[in-house]
């Protein structure tokens, strides 16, 4: 998560305890029910939340078997954004509502098994959050020091820690990328706390659907308030 919306994580959070996207044609439904996705992945990562404001989500992997949906993984218990999930931008904390792929992953600890085209992380790998950068909402390679961006509002991989020992990207704002619209949205290790806009769960929970994720099937996830 870029610098700034790191400290909106901050705000949403103190508020949520004081307190106690678009471009989806396909609907929705609850996590224990069959899917409602009608569009040609075989695979569907579920993420529900009862409110829009929820920082906590129901999420369930299933496969497409014929002309039915079979729960492969969960129900589990999901992090998502401290303001929700609805509009998601650089300036926001919501978890991007909408149905997204899930195309590759990346870590800074080994390869856990995952099918998908994976990528060990240095802290010279970077995700770009800089809204005036052409590289915006890419990954990058450089040094620290030496980047073709503002390094203050871009992600840092391999410096984030336990939160990044595995991590499956969510294409949100990717083809194409509009600048602002938000950035560096992930699926990754969950420490039980509200996130900057990702979607996190356990890490041994992480490992099983990473294992599970096949590139062959298109796999989604499908982000939203029932």
């Amino acid at each position: 998560m870029p610098a700034s919306r790191r400290r909106l994580r901050i705000a949403a959070a103190a508020t949520v305890l004081v307190a106690a996207a678009s471009g989806c044609a396909q609907r929705h439904t609850e996590s224990d029910e069959q899917p409602a996705y009608t569009g040609p992945a075989d695979q569907v990562i579920t993420v529900v939340s009862a409110a829009p404001t929820d920082t906590t989500a129901t999420l369930t992997a299933w496969d497409r078997v014929g002309a039915h949906w079979v729960r492969a993984i969960g129900p589990l218990r999901a992090d998502v954004g401290a303001q929700g999930i609805g509009a998601a931008s650089e300036s926001a904390t919501r978890s991007p509502a909408g149905i997204w792929p899930l195309t590759e992953a990346f870590g800074i600890a080994a390869d856990n098994g995952t099918r998908l085209p994976y990528r060990r992380v240095t802290t010279s790998d970077w995700w770009v959050s800089d809204t005036g950068s052409r590289y915006y909402n890419t990954h990058y390679r450089c040094a620290p020091g030496s980047c073709p961006f503002d390094e203050s509002a871009g992600e840092d991989l391999g410096a984030a820690g336990p939160a990044y020992d595995h991590a499956v990207v969510i294409d949100y704002n990717r083809s194409p990328v509009v600048p602002a619209a938000g950035s560096a949205y992930f699926l990754h290790v969950g420490d039980g706390h509200p996130t900057a806009g990702c979607v996190a769960v356990p890490a041994s929970d992480l490992d099983a659907l990473m294992r599970w994720l096949d590139p062959a099937r298109g796999p989604v996830i499908d982000i939203t308030v029932r």
